[in-house]
């Protein structure tokens, strides 16, 4: 609660400006990944490249995989985003949640050396990360619920549905980025998977 007689117009800047903080640092940890994978996101490289003081980096992330967890949750919310603003194709469940797992599965692929971080990051995250790999997973798992649920209500089992078609499309990822599966199998998998947990909703 405010203090009487204290304007909010500082902490409103303040909290702009943190925001905008923490994007520049999250754009720059994501343009290090790209262009080299895991090891190339050098904290000190972050700071520079984001303009902010190490000091103040590791305030907000304390550790490397603090921030590429929260890098891979950022760019997930902004798929989710994007798909918001539009009605998810498909007649059944299973044509929808496809369609939203193979859009996040060909963004994903489309640059290997960030999907190599992000997913090295969330293997790598221990409970001092569980916030931020929270946050992933939500984003997966709201994307998922929505496409089952297309405009219908969500069902009762719909969240326990998405959670493990997102544990099958992580393990799918981690699969391909080893080189034990190709692309073609990883869509192959995670299809089958789909049919497989929502063959009732079909």
């Amino acid at each position: 609660m405010a203090m009487a007689g204290t304007s909010t117009t500082t902490a409103d800047v303040e909290t702009a400006a943190q925001r905008d903080r923490r994007s520049r640092i999250v754009q720059a940890a994501l343009a290090l990944a790209s262009r080299g994978g895991y090891e190339d996101v050098q904290m000190r490289e972050v700071a520079e490249r984001s303009g902010v003081a190490l000091g103040t980096l590791y305030r907000y992330f304390p550790s490397k995989v603090h921030l590429l967890v929260n890098a891979m949750a950022h760019d997930l919310e902004r798929m989710s985003s994007r798909l918001q603003r539009r009605t998810i194709p498909g007649e059944t469940a299973t044509q929808r949640v496809e369609w939203v797992l193979e859009r996040a599965t060909r963004s994903l692929q489309k640059d290997p050396n960030l999907t190599e971080a992000m997913i090295r990051a969330m293997m790598a995250a221990d409970a001092s990360v569980a916030v931020e790999v929270a946050a992933v997973r939500s984003q997966m798992n709201g994307m998922i619920t929505a496409a089952i649920r297309g405009d219908g209500p969500e069902g009762p089992d719909d969240s326990e549905y998405a959670g493990v078609l997102q544990d099958v499309w992580f393990a799918r990822q981690i699969a391909w980025l080893g080189g034990r599966i190709s692309s073609a199998d990883v869509w192959r998998d995670i299809e089958s998977a789909i049919r497989l947990v929502l063959r009732e909703h079909a």
